[in-house]
């Protein structure tokens, strides 16, 4: 089930980003700030890109789900449509666009039980990231 946990997902992406700016930030920095001079929007691209881990960082920290009674079974509903969703996409393919938005709430509330397990790291993560990006910066 972890392959298909949003939360899960978004940890191992941010771990894996995190894990090549470790490894790669001296080699990126000097390229970066010789593009900057040719490509100004270089650093608008890290502007935007910082800007988008803060929004993340902010979404992930104002999910408290540790209060909601009967949050496993809101889960396992929502787990449910998605099932369901799988086996109509293909008899309704004009709903594709609701069958998606549908799809995308229910991967949220499916994961959200799990949240609190990976909270602390995706943040965590999302801080090394965001430092890293900052250092880029020229």
């Amino acid at each position: 089930m972890a392959e298909d946990n949003l939360f899960e997902q978004l940890k191992s992406v941010l771990q894996d980003f995190k894990d090549f700016l470790d490894a790669n930030v001296p080699t990126i920095k000097p390229a970066i700030q010789a593009l900057a001079s040719l490509i100004p929007q270089i650093v608008d691209l890290l502007d935007l890109l910082i800007g988008l881990m803060n929004d993340l960082k902010t979404e992930v920290q104002n999910l408290d789900v540790s209060a909601i009674p009967g949050l496993d079974q809101v889960s396992q509903f929502t787990g449910q449509i998605t099932t369901f969703l799988d086996t109509t996409k293909d008899l309704l393919p004009d709903q594709a666009s609701t069958i998606e938005e549908i799809r995308s709430v229910a991967n949220v509330v499916t994961s959200l039980p799990s949240l609190d397990e990976v909270k602390t790291e995706i943040l965590a993560l999302i801080d090394g990231i965001t430092a890293h990006l900052n250092s880029l910066k020229p």
